[in-house]
């Protein structure tokens, strides 16, 4: 009975009149010395290792966001959880922030769609600090096949800035330097507003957009006006498509230039990418002479004016 007593008092958090039970966190031993720290230690594995059924409205979100199209076919697994029940568990841990509340590290859906039915999420629950969070999140995502390119090259991005070393990106996402290289060189030149307008396109592979961040270099049209279709795919194929199209020529927008009498002295013809003034030299009386005597000291004289 004594034993019994013992363990009792391992798995529940001590009571008193003026505090209410405090939940006791599945990956944290109450003692750590001695025999009794030994069997705590051993009941903290066990936990662990087991699932139990979180209020999923107890759980926040927390580490990198690593789906573009996060309301996307939610409402399909939100149809098949309801018929055969939640089949893997999420993991989660502490809120770091608030002991009576969780952290979501990765199943962010399965949460979502288990809040929309009401019903507890089954989790495994790990003690995380926010490093080893990204990685645990990272290395889920790299297992997942449906998880596309420019997903895995947005989450490397998001690590990156967050001040992740190289090292540690790669061992989140299970690849190669070189791979993470090609990854944030898409992600860097593609605007994100962009990425999002595209969604997570899982038919277009790394080549593709690579070809699409060479495209962008190489242009200034809005890439996010063209991204138009009904998938996400489709969307990456009208933004290929339009930044491949020649840009239509504009049509020359011509300028009479006249002196204070009125008089037609010249003309300023503008084109995509030059000027041509056209002076008449009957009208001009020696302006044309002059203005090209004189042009290099008007340039300077501008340059000076404007701190060029």
């Amino acid at each position: 009975m004594a034993r019994k007593n013992i363990l009792k008092g391992l798995m529940e958090a001590p009571k008193t009149d003026n505090n209410p039970p405090a939940r006791v966190d599945a990956a944290k031993p109450r003692y750590t010395t001695g025999a009794i720290g030994a069997v705590s230690q051993s009941i903290a594995d066990l936990k662990r290792r087991s699932v139990i059924e979180v209020d999923p409205r107890l759980i926040d979100t927390a580490g990198l966001h690593d789906r573009l199209d996060t309301d996307t076919d939610l409402a399909a697994l939100v149809d098949s959880i309801r018929e055969y029940g939640q089949q893997v568990p999420v993991l989660l841990r502490p809120n770091p922030n608030d002991a009576e509340r969780y952290q979501v590290v990765y199943g962010r859906r399965r949460v979502a769609a288990l809040k929309q039915l009401s019903q507890p999420v089954k989790a495994l629950v790990r003690v995380l600090d926010d490093r080893e969070l990204v990685i645990a999140q990272g290395q889920e995502n790299s297992a997942r096949k449906d998880l596309t390119f420019i997903e895995k090259a947005n989450f490397a991005r998001q690590m990156r800035d967050g001040g992740y070393e190289r090292k540690v990106i790669c061992a989140a996402l299970h690849m190669d330097k070189t791979l993470i290289s090609r990854m944030l060189s898409v992600a860097d030149r593609t605007p994100l507003p962009l990425i999002e307008a595209i969604g997570s396109a899982p038919g277009i592979g790394r080549d593709r957009w690579l070809a699409l961040a060479d495209l962008l270099e190489k242009s200034d049209r809005d890439g996010v006006a063209l991204a138009v279709g009904e998938t996400s795919d489709k969307r990456f194929e009208a933004v290929m498509r339009g930044l491949s199209k020649p840009r239509a020529k504009q049509s020359p927008q011509v300028e009479t230039l006249r002196n204070e009498k009125g008089t037609a002295i010249a003309t300023a013809k503008r084109g995509n990418d030059k000027m041509v003034l056209t002076i008449n030299s009957k009208n001009a009386q020696g302006f044309d002479d002059w203005l090209v005597t004189h042009l290099a000291e008007i340039h300077r004289n501008w340059k000076d004016s404007t701190g060029g």
